[in-house]
């Protein structure tokens, strides 16, 4: 295999390494492989740390004296929201708990405020003649899907090391009152691995707006999952925006989805006190309360703050050492050669893969044909549109580390296969 980068090669070598590729491929496809990097899903292992959960909660009352299996608590149980809400830095009175997907609570807020108004807007979105998102890229597809479903317009910005392109938010929101939010995943964002900043979060808080219910849909569902033991710190976003004098631009979500059980965990909304009133508000129209002895089983099991901490250290030592794996590989097999470039994230369930472009959907198409199944080309794009045809998302934490390490060696060699046959196709183009 060459060192240096194949847009180097002369075009014997670079038949040469094609044919290599054709044939390291070749003997992928042999192995009759059946392997998929395509969901952020947690390992048996990681489910397994929260089976003991099973067996709770123990009794039915929560500290307060309430029967946890009748109807109530519309902003659910108290001690949970305390200890998420000391995790996430919130006051206990500005966080719900509520069912088992903050996923459902987005698309709550996004349609509240379609049919009747945000808590600072002048009239129900859906009367406005048009409504648009911020959507930073690559980003998460679910919130691209849910915008879509709405008819909510979608207007990317690139997402940098340290959050979104807040200059270019900044512009765009400035003049255009049908810009109604954007989307941000703060903490370890899906798929890079991005931190938002506490200096581009005070920015985003503070930047004028011309629609005056401009909301920022703070999804924090990384917060938490800590890849080494430099736990990152998320940026204060209430703190901020109230400081800027705009305390309901952000509501924020979070999850146990991928700490204790991903179909029966604990979703949270936080954000203004307004902005609570406001969703409870809403949310009561529909429905009596959660699942209370949920949260008290999820309340008992970790205790306090610190309970949750120490159970994310174990999914750590699960999950660590696979990303660790697929980055060896990555390194071993694309080092050097200038077809690809991939992020190193210190937290969250993914790594953002950018190979040559226009090759990233023939390398998931070559993939397929291997047995290795991986997310969609654009998908983390909205409408499924990469401009470039570069992003892969991976999600290594499914599999064991055996089967990374088979997966990643099948993705590498495919990434080798699919940027030979563009530079050869591009220098018999220009050869005339």
């Amino acid at each position: 295999m060459p060192t240096r980068a194949l847009t180097d090669l002369s075009r014997d070598e670079l038949a040469a390494f094609r044919a290599d590729a054709q044939t390291a491929y070749d003997a992928v496809r042999a192995k009759g492989l059946s392997l998929d990097l395509t969901r952020g899903k947690p390992s048996a292992a990681q489910l397994d740390l929260a089976e003991a959960m099973l067996q709770l909660p123990d009794g039915h009352r929560a500290a307060d004296g309430t029967d946890v299996r009748n109807y109530g608590g519309l902003a659910g149980l108290p001690e949970l929201r305390a200890i998420f809400g000391e995790l996430l830095g919130v006051d206990t009175k500005q966080i719900v708990a509520g069912g088992t997907s903050s996923l459902v609570m987005m698309r709550e807020v996004l349609n509240f405020a379609l049919l009747y108004g945000a808590v600072d807007s002048e009239r129900p979105w859906i009367r406005e003649q048009s409504i648009k998102f911020i959507c930073p890229v690559p980003g998460y597809d679910r919130h691209f899907t849910l915008l879509e479903s709405l008819g909510i317009e979608m207007i990317t910005v690139p997402m940098h090391d340290d959050g979104p392109d807040a200059a270019a938010v900044a512009a765009l929101v400035a003049g255009d009152p049908a810009i109604k939010g954007m989307w941000i995943v703060p903490t370890y964002a899906n798929p890079s691995g991005s931190v938002c900043s506490q200096d581009v979060a005070a920015h985003l808080s503070a930047m004028p707006t011309a629609a005056p219910d401009f909301k920022i849909f703070w999804d924090n569902a990384y917060a938490l999952h800590h890849l080494t033991t430099a736990e990152t710190k998320s940026a204060d976003i209430l703190s901020l925006a109230a400081a800027s004098g705009h305390p309901h631009r952000p509501v924020m979500f979070a999850s146990t989805s991928k700490i204790t059980f991903a179909g029966a965990g604990v979703a949270f909304l936080a954000g203004s006190v307004e902005n609570i009133a406001w969703y409870l508000k809403h949310l009561g129209e529909g429905c009596i309360g959660p699942d209370k002895v949920n949260h008290l089983r999820h309340a008992q099991f970790f205790g306090d703050a610190d309970g949750v901490r120490a159970h994310m250290a174990k999914h750590r030592e699960i999950i660590a050492p696979k990303f660790a794996e697929l980055d060896r590989v990555l390194t071993e097999q694309l080092g050097g050669l200038g077809i690809a470039e991939w992020t190193k994230p210190l937290g969250g369930y993914f790594v953002s893969l950018d190979v040559l472009d226009g090759t990233a959907a023939r390398v998931v198409e070559l993939a397929a044909q291997a047995g290795i199944a991986l997310t969609a080309a654009g998908s983390s794009f909205p409408y499924h549109r990469d401009p470039n045809d570069r992003n892969i998302r991976l999600a290594p934490t499914l599999p064991p580390v055996a089967e990374v390490t088979e997966a990643m060696l099948g993705v590498t060699t495919c990434v080798r296969l699919a940027a030979a046959e563009k530079l050869i196709a591009e220098k018999a183009v220009a050869a005339g």
